[in-house]
């Protein structure tokens, strides 16, 4: 199944440069080999990742490599720029604005998230006390994700996902990491917002869980991330807690979280969908399949909680579209999407 179509909604360069955010974090000569590489035409950037002591690797749309000194992707390590201690350093201290104790909470998450969603994941040694991870310290790793906005995804599914009442089917996006399950919500969240998803589908009230900031791009109490103008986010909140507080006071439509997988997240699913509230949640598997074989995410199957499952993957680009399952994990054909809604997308 081809890659979904869509417009890319991006800025500084329309996607071929870096976020000024995360290039201003960057040592200078990483920096201005970035510089080099987009004035090349070095674009698609998904991932810097930055590693003490090792050559800095860049993972574009379907192509990875070592950034060297002039702006090139090369192969080998050897040719890649090396990261001294000193450098990374510099990056966690314009992470932190000089004071590591204001990452603690990032520390023991495990990310930073910075203006416009993107995200900084961090490696380092793990600091645990009861059984739970305090903090982490001596940082060896950085990896900086670089969000793009994608808009209009999902209206390519919507023939697939519409019930009979005329309101989006409660969803679950199954993916590996980075094949686009954030996106794909951002854009649902967006649209069911302001009433464009889909033609027989009114404006609805939204409630987003974005416990990683994501979602929204949640900075110092900003949206990044335009989600609608019917849409209330809860950032920085474990989803469990936050699925009820949202249900319980927000009285949303619809209510929207990403990657679950723990059992609190489940019992807060069936709670949620329970008390007639449409669910759209992402998880981690690869396939139905995989999902049924994780113990977390087996309920969800064997309860029908969902009324539908997507499938993404990389396989041609960034939210290949596997397949559309209904509740008994059996794959909806073209001929199965509602009537009256034009080209129906991109399914086999």
């Amino acid at each position: 199944m081809p890659q979904l179509e869509n417009q890319r909604r991006t800025k500084e360069g329309e996607g071929n440069a870096v976020p000024g955010v995360v290039l201003r974090l960057m040592p200078g000569r990483v920096r201005d080999a970035l510089r080099q590489g987009f004035s090349r035409g070095l674009s698609g950037i998904e991932e810097i990742r930055i590693r003490r002591e090792r050559p800095v690797q860049v993972c574009t749309q379907g192509h990875e490599g070592f950034l060297t000194e002039d702006g090139r992707l090369a192969r080998s390590a050897d040719r890649g720029m090396v990261i001294s201690a000193e450098e990374l350093m510099q990056i966690l201290h314009g992470l932190s604005q000089s004071s590591l104790y204001a990452l603690e909470e990032e520390l023991r998450r495990g990310y930073v998230t910075l203006p416009g969603g993107h995200r900084v994941g961090l490696a380092g040694r793990a600091v645990v006390a009861g059984g739970r991870i305090q903090t982490q310290v001596d940082i060896t790793g950085l990896n900086f994700r670089i969000a793009k906005p994608v808009v209009g995804v999902s209206r390519v599914l919507a023939p697939w996902l519409i019930d009979g009442m005329c309101r989006p089917a409660s969803t679950l996006i199954l993916s590996p990491p980075q094949c686009g399950k954030t996106t794909l919500l951002r854009d649902l969240a967006y649209h069911l917002s302001i009433g464009a998803w889909h033609p027989r589908v009114p404006p609805l009230k939204v409630a987003v869980v974005d416990e990683r900031s994501e979602l929204a791009g949640t900075f110092q109490g900003r949206h990044y991330h335009d989600l609608g103008p019917r849409t209330d986010v809860l950032d920085g909140c474990p989803k469990a807690e936050g699925m009820m507080m949202m249900v319980r006071s927000m009285s949303p439509e619809v209510l929207i979280t990403d990657e679950v997988g723990g059992a609190a997240d489940i019992a807060a699913l069936m709670e949620a969908v329970g008390s007639g509230v449409v669910v759209l949640a992402s998880a981690h598997a690869a396939s139905l399949d995989d999902a049924e074989s994780r113990p977390a995410l087996r309920p969800l199957l064997e309860g029908r909680l969902f009324r539908r499952y997507v499938v993404l993957s990389r396989r041609q680009g960034p939210m290949t579209v596997e397949g559309v399952f209904d509740e008994a994990g059996r794959r909806l054909k073209r001929d199965q999407a509602k009537a009256g809604t034009g080209r129906p997308g991109p399914l086999a």
